[in-house]
């Protein structure tokens, strides 16, 4: 059995909705302060910390290899190295999951891993006829040319491309993430009722477990410091199933059961967290706040990419010995209400186990009441970059305050993975 990976010490900033609160702040920028926060807080110095691993999905131009350039704003040395990571919903994770590899090798003691997303600052681009027109601007030599080319511009140039949109296309089956949402609603037969019902009760746990939910993250300033951001932004206290049921279909607007309000927003926010090895953290004398026993991820095909979680853990089950049973709670990301409860169905089905799995038994069935019991993304939101972590985060506080062992951290991945991760405290 692998050594565990000790966590001794995990920090986020609170999650504001794209455009809200944080949107002045960037990717790199809310990184460093959630780091600076982490690091203060932390018996590690920053000379201790051997490696900086950040993940981030919308990687901004201003800020290549984002990882160094927040390992640096937040303080560490430059002989510190630092680089980040992408594996899509799941970067946070593999960030963590990277360090893990790394310590287990040896190439390191001390590794500082996270991940930080500015959905806000995903960027509008030039369309192609756009970018054209620049270039033939760009190559005019005489008065006359220039006049001409500009002559020649159309307001039609001007349509950008969305980045957002882009990027939560996959670009091998042509779907938007929603509609792969949807096509698990009809494959699982789960219908617009229980999908709302689903994101109401992720709103009402997370509003009832608001003073939990602050102990995983700090108060977040804006830049100018005038304001500050205390909570998470998401919960709403005043949701209601009439509501909800009021939202028309987003992504297939004619027969589609997937709204905006059965969906996780588009999401601000930063997760950090400093790890080292089970005999390291007894060495220094540390106390970890849990640790991080194993870890998997698998493929499949990208139309389908939400049921990632069962794939995933199918394979860390083997690779452990453990069984379903083992998990004291569970952290399934809320990409869509439909997704949660395809998995739910789907790690529930020896028929499915049996097709899609190799296996002859269901993995096993889920406690609802022990998946996600302080809400999830539709609720709290998911910045892409950060949420692997987060989850991790999220589970490791569950598993201390209810005074459990062991719990699963889960979530599906744009373009056809999933990711699963073991965490546990004494």
């Amino acid at each position: 059995m692998k050594e565990r990976i000790a966590i001794i010490n995990a920090l986020r900033s609170p999650f504001s909705k794209a455009g809200s609160f944080l949107k002045k702040m960037s990717a790199d920028e809310l990184g460093a302060i959630t780091l600076l926060e982490l690091m203060q807080d932390t018996p590690i110095s920053y000379d201790d910390v051997d490696e900086v691993i950040i993940g981030n999905v919308a990687q901004p131009a201003h800020a290549a290899n984002i990882a160094r350039v927040v390992a640096l704003k937040a303080g560490f040395p430059n002989a510190v190295p630092a680089f980040t990571v992408h594996r899509n919903c799941a970067s946070g994770m593999e960030a963590i999951s990277t360090a893990a590899l790394k310590l287990w090798s040896g190439y390191g003691r001390v590794i500082v891993a996270g991940g930080t997303e500015s959905m806000s600052n995903i960027p509008l681009l030039f369309n192609d006829k756009m970018k054209s027109f620049f270039e033939k601007l760009s190559r005019s030599r005489t008065g006359l040319e220039k006049l001409k080319t500009l002559l020649g511009f159309k307001a039609s140039y001007l349509s950008p491309v969305v980045g957002v949109i882009q990027g939560l296309t996959d670009p091998v089956c042509g779907l938007i993430m929603g509609l792969t949402a949807e096509n698990l609603a009809r494959e699982f037969k789960i219908s617009r009722l229980d999908q709302d019902l689903f994101s109401l009760k992720s709103h009402e746990k997370a509003v009832d477990s608001e003073s939990l939910l602050k102990e995983e993250f700090f108060s977040l300033p804006q830049p100018d410091y005038q304001d500050f951001l205390s909570k998470d932004e998401g919960p709403r206290a005043s949701q209601s199933l009439e509501a909800l049921q009021k939202l028309p279909p987003y992504f297939d607007r004619k027969n589609g059961t997937v709204t905006v309000g059965n969906s996780c927003p588009l999401t601000d926010g930063a997760c950090m967290m400093v790890l080292t090895t089970e005999s390291e953290a007894k060495k220094r004398g540390l106390t970890p706040m849990g640790y991080i026993r194993d870890f998997a991820y698998m493929g499949l095909q990208p139309s389908r990419m939400g049921l990632g979680p069962v794939y995933a853990t199918s394979r860390l089950l083997d690779q452990t010995g453990l069984k379903m049973t083992d998990f004291d709670l569970i952290e399934l990301n809320e990409a869509f209400a439909v997704q949660v409860l395809a998995n739910v169905d789907a790690f529930e089905s020896a028929s499915f186990a049996k097709t899609y799995l190799g296996k002859e038994q269901a993995l096993g069935k889920i406690n609802m009441d022990r998946l996600n019991s302080q809400g999830g993304a539709i609720a709290l939101g998911h910045p892409v970059g950060t949420t692997g972590a987060r989850l991790v985060l999220t589970l490791l506080k569950q598993l201390r305050s209810k005074g459990h062992h062991r719990g699963l951290a889960t979530l599906c991945i744009g373009g056809g993975q999933g990711g699963s991760m073991i965490v546990e405290v004494e």
